[in-house]
């Protein structure tokens, strides 16, 4: 799973050839998540409130970057780097 970009402990990646609807997964600790890009919802998984509000920013500022990511890995080729949260 490549990882796009990392920012206050949060793991944010993308599997190749993953299941619709587009989405990435933000990984904290042991716990990970799921979130759609377009709805920014959790779809499924669970982390901490904190992490997870953190992550949903950072998401809110690079969705097109997201979905250009999301094209990429669906074709097999690497995401690019995506800027962490400042």
């Amino acid at each position: 799973m490549p990882e796009i970009s990392r920012f206050y402990g949060i793991i944010i990646a993308m599997f190749y050839d993953d299941h619709n609807p587009p989405h990435f997964h933000a990984r904290y600790g042991k716990d990970s998540v799921a979130i759609g890009i377009d709805s920014l919802r959790v779809l499924e998984g669970h982390i901490s409130h904190r992490a997870l509000g953190l992550a949903m920013e950072w998401a809110s500022q690079h969705q097109k970057e997201l979905m250009h990511n999301w094209n990429l890995a669906k074709k097999n080729r690497p995401p690019k780097q995506i800027s962490p949260l400042a």
